[in-house]
């Protein structure tokens, strides 16, 4: 019996297509081994860095964001 052609001509044949082991890098500096079909894999952020990972808390400055935008729209009513 002869192999069914595809109906998609762009179909990718997704058995032909290979991972392999790669190092990731974080902008921390942590590698990490993944396997994947990239060439090479960056990452803004990691598990090493993060800080729910890491147990840090960071305070964030919301009554000044909540000032800036009355301000802002305050203005804008004036007008």
């Amino acid at each position: 019996m002869a192999k069914k052609e595809s109906k998609r001509k762009n179909q990718v044949d997704i058995s032909k297509i290979e991972a392999r082991q790669i190092v990731a890098s974080c902008v921390c500096g942590a590698t990490f081994d993944v396997m994947t079909t990239l060439k090479e894999l960056r990452v803004d952020i990691c598990s090493a860095c993060h800080p729910f990972f890491t147990g840090e808390s960071r305070i964030l400055d919301a009554e000044g964001r909540i000032e800036k935008f009355r301000k802002k729209y305050q203005l804008a009513d004036k007008k």
